[in-house]
């Protein structure tokens, strides 16, 4: 009778952490799910299992909790932010000279905030930690910067590499506008990005300018005067056509 006791308890606390095990588990994949958000279904699309793409999000998460990084004065902050403006500010005459520069730029920052820069797949996995919807932006920046070198990408294709970057710079910048999974499009300082992740105030080329509203008639005066809405505010700030400032 007492083994019969001793077995039936063993087998009630075997069951009873086995479910505790289990209910760990769920949790742990819970945080990084919340945590990593797109990032997560990618690492686990990428592994031959779940829990494997769980210990390598896990073990990103360690490695980004060592790193010393700092936070930006603002004085240096303004200097990147005019950085950037220049490069978005060559896009017209220089495309492809502008992605090059856009990601030589946030490879600048990045290293100013104390991650290590050495290698593009690192440093991708160190700032999916705290910006997992921005981080694939700067993959495909990457690409296209890459695919650029090799004389296959187009204007379009820059085009979109260079607001891609801008997201970035925007996250590095604004530090903690993207933690935690949670990101509701903006960057600290009322700006936001349309449901592509792209920035309204994106570069224009001459010609073909995009994001530009419809011509739309100022029924009120009835005189027939057309007026053309003006864009977003641009990098550097955008002017009405009698001087003043929007």
């Amino acid at each position: 009778m007492t083994a019969v006791i001793v077995i039936i308890v063993v087998v009630v606390v075997l069951a009873l952490a086995g479910g505790g095990l289990a209910l760990a588990r769920r949790k742990r994949s819970q945080q990084l799910q919340e945590q990593f958000g797109p990032e997560y279904d990618r690492a686990v699309e990428k592994s031959d299992s779940k829990s494997e793409a769980e210990k390598e999000l896990a073990s990103r998460r360690k490695r980004h909790a060592e790193l010393d990084l700092r936070s930006l004065d603002p004085q240096t902050r303004e200097r990147f932010r005019g950085d950037w403006k220049q490069v978005q500010g060559e896009f017209v005459d220089d495309p492809g000279g502008a992605v090059e520069k856009a990601d030589s730029l946030v490879t600048t920052i990045m290293r100013e905030r104390g991650y290590p820069v050495e290698d593009f797949d690192r440093r991708a996995d160190d700032i999916s930690v705290e910006h997992p919807r921005v981080v694939e932006n700067y993959r495909e920046a990457r690409r296209v910067r890459d695919a650029h070198r090799n004389g296959s990408a187009g204007t379009e294709d820059l085009r979109g590499a260079v607001t891609s970057y801008r997201s970035l710079v925007d996250a590095l910048l604004d530090e903690g506008s993207d933690r935690g999974g949670h990101d509701d499009g903006s960057h600290g300082d009322g700006r936001h990005r349309d449901d592509e992740g792209r920035h309204r105030d994106e570069p224009r080329g001459s010609g073909d300018e995009r994001g530009r509203d419809d011509r739309v008639r100022d029924e009120g005066a009835g005189n027939g005067r057309q007026e053309r809405e003006a864009d977003g505010p641009s990098a550097d700030g955008a002017h009405d056509h009698d001087g003043s400032r929007r």
